[in-house]
């Protein structure tokens, strides 16, 4: 494991710089430049498809697919008139599609390959290889699905949740009893602090010290995946050596945590100790444990965000989130106990905290529906794909906006408010169309995360509605006319186009 922290790796950039190697490798970088940037706009290896494609030079016409994302496939389906198109990415080939169709092939089709598509066109977890190239982590789905479904069984969320709600519970107290703050950041904080909890062991979350600078090191991480880090994987960019840092830090830090459980003499039930106890080398540990923070902290930080939000702004469903929390514990705590607020919630049983909740479900889907619009990946790594009498070539990248599903208005009725009753009996608008829905997957990978992605945010919501009154202000500190909408082109948190928003509370009930 040493040889693939050594610091000259880190280090061989800036010295490089003053070397005589210096102009001839900027000579070769310009080369690189016409051979991945220039040669692959004037020529073309495949053939004709009869798929609309987008001309000029590929890394002009492709760097606002990494900045705005959302806006360059909703301008361009408007431009071609048609729902399909492609455009090149250097020498890869990338196409958009929309429309029922093509959603049920790219969600259904065996030759679309999920881990393929996100790898290039958007970064992903960082992987040991990124700093080793010798280091081997496994890639299959399902070797990953197989390791989360052991540690989000039932009996295993059950001996978790007392600590998930002391964790929130300690991060909320430190925002005072009143006063006001960014979702987007202290939402995010409890969210990054849950998911390691869930992923590792109670000593690491419990570091403020070690997860600051995890949590630094990840939203560099985050960060790092810009137009030139993806374009020209090859330059040796500011976000390239950051990403070699941040990615050294996060597995060095993991990496003493995982040893020291290793060589306990007691095992706990932390996931850790779960994961070794499945024989699993300490790599395949660190790198599994970051795929699960890259996959879920993201997602649960952004909905559990906009859930407060939402409900902020609709008082009826609020009310029917707070009824629905007050008889969870009416049922199954003891209301005559003295505990605080956090502890009476945390001896609520899993089982009802996922069967017991029909108004926080439903305001969790509309929520998601309304903000989870960003793009779907995959490659086509099989056979060719034939839709609509046009054939995507096999090693085409493929892009599926979700907002073509969830923000239809041929699906959903004014497909931008937020009201949960359009999935009620008798109305049920998901249901209008194949995959109308796509929140937590579908097809062929539906999100296997998705039991503890919705236990974390009903236990923020939970602990914030039972515990806080509160109010969304604007920057300026009134209670604005309109709920901002969350910006589809922030793929890292969807935050509020324009005016930011802010949450402004006074504890209640302790």
């Amino acid at each position: 494991m040493s040889a693939a922290f050594n610091d000259t790796v880190f280090e061989s950039w800036s010295a490089f710089q003053q070397s005589p190697l210096a102009l001839p490798t900027a000579t070769a970088v310009g080369v690189g430049i016409l051979l991945t940037v220039v040669y692959p706009a004037l020529f073309s290896q495949r053939k004709s498809t009869d798929i609309p494609e987008l001309g000029g030079l590929s890394i002009l016409t492709a760097w606002p697919f990494f900045t705005k994302r959302h806006d360059f496939l909703k301008s361009n389906f408007a431009k071609v008139g048609e729902k399909i198109f492609t455009f090149k990415i250097l020498h890869h080939s990338v196409t958009a599609v929309k429309g029922e169709e093509a959603r049920k092939a790219f969600f259904d089709n065996r030759s679309l390959n999920f881990i393929e598509g996100y790898k290039i066109l958007m970064g992903a977890a960082p992987r040991l290889s990124d700093i080793d190239e010798s280091a081997q982590q496994p890639e299959d789905v399902s070797w990953f699905n197989k390791q989360l479904s052991i540690l989000m069984h039932k009996d295993r969320l059950s001996e978790v949740l007392p600590t998930l709600f002391d964790d929130v519970q300690a991060r909320m107290e430190g925002w005072g009893k009143e006063g006001q703050f960014d979702p987007f950041k202290n939402v995010y904080d409890l969210v990054f602090q849950m998911t390691v909890r869930m992923a590792t062991c109670r000593e690491l979350s419990t570091d403020m010290e070690v997860l600051n600078k995890l949590q630094h090191d990840y939203w560099t991480l985050e960060k790092s995946a810009t137009p030139t880090a993806l374009l020209l994987p090859w330059f040796p960019s500011p976000a390239k050596k950051n990403k070699e840092i941040a990615t050294k830090n996060l597995f060095t830090a993991l990496y003493g945590y995982v040893e020291t459980r290793r060589a306990a003499e007691v095992p706990s039930s932390d996931a850790i100790d779960v994961l070794l106890a499945q024989g699993l080398s300490t790599e395949h540990i660190i790198g599994f444990v970051l795929s699960v923070v890259f996959a879920g902290v993201v997602n649960t930080g952004i909905n559990s965000c906009w859930a407060l939000l939402f409900l902020s702004y609709n008082k009826e469903w609020k009310k029917k989130v707070s009824d629905e929390v007050q008889s969870l514990i009416k049922m199954h705590t003891n209301t005559t106990s003295s505990d605080p607020l956090h502890k009476r919630l945390s001896a609520i049983p899993v089982s009802a905290w996922e069967e017991e909740m029909p108004a926080m479900d439903t305001v969790i889907r509309e929520t998601i529906r309304i903000v989870m619009n960003g793009a779907a990946l995959r490659r086509n790594v099989i056979d060719d794909l034939h839709l609509g009498g046009k054939a995507v070539p096999k090693g085409n990248f493929m892009a599926y906006q979700l907002t073509d599903a969830h923000l239809n208005p041929e699906i959903y009725t004014d497909p931008t408010e937020f009201d949960p009753t359009r999935f009620a009996p008798g109305r049920e608008e998901d249901k209008k169309q194949t995959y109308a829905y796509l929140g937590w997957g579908a097809g062929r990978h539906p999100c296997t995360g998705m039991k503890v992605a919705k236990l974390e945010i009903k236990i923020i919501v939970a602990l914030f509605i039972a515990g806080y009154e509160y109010d969304v202000v604007d920057s300026k500190g009134n209670f604005p006319e309109r709920l901002p909408k969350p910006d589809y082109n922030d793929i890292q948190q969807a935050r509020p186009i324009g005016d930011p928003c802010f949450i402004r509370f006074k504890r209640v009930v302790e």
